[in-house]
């Protein structure tokens, strides 16, 4: 039985099926993907069918265009402009993978592999990283988590600090957890700019370089960062590879790291993702 990780799908079904082909993805394995399985590409819903049809053999973390989609499902929050949610809102089988989709965990750690869509803080261990995800997941899986999502948005507090409170704290565990790509040894997130590395901020670091992050000793598996592309470190595996925006969908097996990648066509304007 193998682990394959895979990338950022956003609605890319045809590449997703061709790359665990590709692979060699069997029922005996199993399936990580790090997020965003919708939004932008053809077939986000043929996407969302597929991984929930495989039960416990996958495991999907929760991505920001994932929470988008819940949001707009809720009625709180309108589909942006290059969104290609319509098929999934006006299918026969919606209710239930929404509510699949947003029960989904924003973390998951099994043995030195901790996954994530976009970040952590250099603050957070493995196991504060999985209590602060379960604040959020307890909320998303509740009744009130419609009044959570129309409160969701937003780019403050802009500073971590554990005695956050309220939708306060919930807003910024999310956006570490699913659009964070730069931030502060001292906590400071950092959410405008979605350049690769040389357009660090000045005073902030790439997340997985922060000094003194105290996951260091995993391997953080992610996404989010398509300009950022496929980087393997002994404690990073980033798997956004940039499918939607004519880049390639990237797979990894955890178990020997072997790389799998797809040639990706095309599927969303030009303009880098959020």
């Amino acid at each position: 039985m193998a682990t394959y990780a895979v990338g950022d799908v956003q609605g890319c079904f045809a590449e997703l099926e061709a790359l665990l082909d590709m692979a060699g993805f069997s029922a005996d394995d199993r399936l990580w993907l790090v997020g965003d399985l919708v939004n932008r590409g053809p077939r986000s819903l043929d996407v969302l069918r597929y991984v929930k049809s495989l039960g416990d053999r996958a495991i999907t973390v929760l991505g920001n265009h994932d929470l988008n989609l819940v949001a707009v499902a809720a009625g709180v929050a309108r589909p942006g402009r290059g969104d290609t949610l319509d098929e999934i809102l006006s299918a026969p089988d919606k209710i239930e993978l929404i509510d699949w989709l947003r029960t989904r965990p924003l973390a998951h750690v099994d043995g030195d592999h901790l996954m994530v869509h976009a970040g952590l803080l250099p603050q957070w261990s493995a196991s504060d990283t999985l209590r602060l995800a379960d604040e959020v997941e307890s909320v998303l899986a509740s009744a009130a988590h419609a009044s959570f999502l129309s409160q969701m948005y937003g780019n403050h507090p802009a500073r971590w600090d554990e005695s956050l409170a309220g939708v306060d704290r919930l807003r910024a565990i999310v956006n570490v957890m699913t659009r964070m790509r730069f931030c502060t040894p001292d906590g400071d997130i950092e959410l405008k700019e979605k350049g690769g590395l040389a357009r660090t901020p000045k005073a902030y670091f790439p997340w997985f370089d922060a000094p003194g992050r105290k996951t260091a000793g995993l391997t953080v598996v992610c996404g989010h960062w398509s300009t950022l592309g496929y980087l393997a470190r002994p404690d990073l595996l980033a798997l956004d590879s940039g499918c939607v925006w004519g880049g390639n969908l990237t797979a990894v097996r955890l178990d020997d790291r072997h790389v799998f990648q797809l040639g990706c066509a095309e599927r969303a304007s030009p303009k880098r993702p959020q």
